[in-house]
């Protein structure tokens, strides 16, 4: 083999490797995501008595910047009323602690809904609340916000 053919089947090779390389990028919240990922899928969590139920996602937007231009994803879901009629209540003892898990830990708020809308929202200290004392069903809405996005997530609790 002579030394063009050498020089050929090198630079060959490197542009070859060059084309497996991943997609475009993007830096969110200070880690790199591929273009391919967008929206991303950001599952959230209730963990009871070391147990994890994975919430129901609803309503979400997600932006991000592409040069000068934005773009911008935005869902339309059920309510978390009618998300939990469909939706398998976790049960709790009364005043049992429910920890919430989201990744890439967003801001946090959570909402105790009536049958038609939030009913009032519930403190959290270090993602953690406790379940009501009364017996019933309570429907909790989690809404999640990053610095490029939202998703609001439904779980049911059965206080027995």
């Amino acid at each position: 083999m002579n030394l063009n053919s050498l020089f050929f089947a090198v630079v060959f090779i490197l542009f070859s490797l060059t084309g497996c390389a991943s997609g475009p990028s993007e830096v969110v919240n200070g880690e790199e995501e591929l273009s391919s990922d967008f929206p991303p899928s950001m599952t959230g969590t209730v963990i009871v008595n070391g147990k994890t139920y994975e919430m129901e996602e609803g309503n979400s937007m997600w932006e991000r910047k592409k040069g000068e231009e934005s773009e911008v994803v935005q869902t339309d879901a059920s309510s978390p009323s009618q998300i939990s009629e469909s939706s398998n209540a976790i049960e709790v003892e009364p005043n049992t602690v429910i920890l919430i898990e989201i990744e890439r830990d967003p801001v946090q708020s959570v909402y105790l809904w009536n049958e038609d809308e939030r009913d009032q929202e519930i403190k959290l200290a270090n993602n953690h609340f406790a379940a009501p004392s009364s017996e019933g069903c309570y429907v909790y809405e989690v809404f999640a916000e990053w610095q490029n996005g939202e998703v609001s997530y439904t779980f049911v609790v059965e206080v027995n």
